[in-house]
């Protein structure tokens, strides 16, 4: 993750789409730039594959504008298309086929030629650890070897923007992993990667930003550390030498929650450089012996929690 300034490879700009008379997406603002991946978070039905399909030319905004590397998905889909590969939450992969056979066919429907078809097809077996299994019928892979075979049949195309939508659904941890190593290999290349996800584990391992998508909205948007600052529960726990120390410590911070048993103040805090400074000014001039400071964030679950509901609040980071 840098500081890098980055042209954009998705814009979308107060998007908006219903289904009759039930609003899917309202007013959806979302800047994603290129080389980084993007992770959208969201609760069943808040909107999250929906927003997917009309990034990906499959579906029409009733409002708003959308870019997709430069190009308008409605007006301009075949060059959208031209640039975008797409894992859904459900396999594209033909299981009578073996893995070499899925590849070979894509090639085929996208008119690469035989020679590339080859070519791509050799590079992306061993870029996805398929190589030995390639002449096995893909309904006899693991879930784990189906989902790297669905990715991989997605960037047939070399596109410079990926859409992941759900993509390690129903995967054990281990795949689940394995997979995140492959997502992070793209983004070396350069690929922009859209991520959906409900595990939340998986959008704090892999995303440069994420955004909160609930009831139709973003809830809120920003880095992994700077959504967690959002959630209540961060604290500081101040472990002392001595019962001493401690209520010394306790009167410098009368609003501290005190552990006799463990000689221990809990301390509401975010966990940020000032904030500590600020908290250990307070024992200038008072006898505390502090033995260990420990700090205590709250993770996205606490995020995702916090935010998604009829009562959540927007915030932008």
């Amino acid at each position: 993750m840098t500081a890098v300034s980055r042209q954009p490879a998705i814009e979308v700009s107060g998007l908006t789409k219903s289904f009759g008379d039930k609003p899917v997406l309202r007013g959806i603002d979302v800047n994603v730039p290129e080389g980084t991946i993007f992770s959208l978070l969201g609760p069943n039905g808040a909107g999250k594959t929906t927003m997917v399909r009309i990034l990906a030319t499959l579906g029409t905004p009733d409002a708003g504008e959308v870019r997709v590397g430069g190009h308008d998905p409605v007006r301009a889909p075949g060059a959208v298309r031209d640039i975008i590969g797409v894992t859904g939450q459900f396999s594209a992969v033909d299981p009578v086929l073996t893995g070499l056979e899925n590849l070979r066919l894509l090639g085929r429907l996208l008119h690469l030629g035989a020679a590339e078809t080859d070519r791509r097809t050799t590079r992306l077996l061993e870029q996805f650890s398929l190589t030995e299994a390639a002449g096995k019928r893909a309904g006899t892979y693991s879930g784990g070897m189906v989902r790297r075979l669905d990715l991989a049949m997605s960037l047939m195309g070399d596109p410079r923007i990926v859409f992941l939508d759900e993509p390690s659904t129903g995967l054990d941890p281990r795949s689940r992993r394995e997979l995140w190593a492959v997502i992070r290999g793209l983004v070396e290349q350069g690929v922009t990667i859209f991520l959906t996800t409900q595990y939340l584990e998986e959008a704090d391992q892999l995303a440069d930003r994420i955004a909160v998508l609930d009831g139709g909205r973003i809830v809120a948007e920003g880095t992994a550390e700077e959504l967690k600052r959002l959630a209540p529960g961060g604290h500081l726990r101040l472990s002392f030498a001595d019962a001493e120390s401690l209520a010394a410590a306790a009167r410098a911070v009368p609003g501290a929650e005190v552990d006799a048993e463990q000689f221990a103040l809990r301390v509401p805090s975010d966990g940020s450089v000032a904030d500590i400074r600020g908290l250990l000014d307070h024992f200038d001039g008072h006898a505390v012996t502090l033995d260990q400071l420990s700090i205590h964030t709250p993770d996205l679950d606490d995020v995702f929690l916090a935010l998604t509901g009829a009562t959540a609040k927007g915030a932008r980071l």
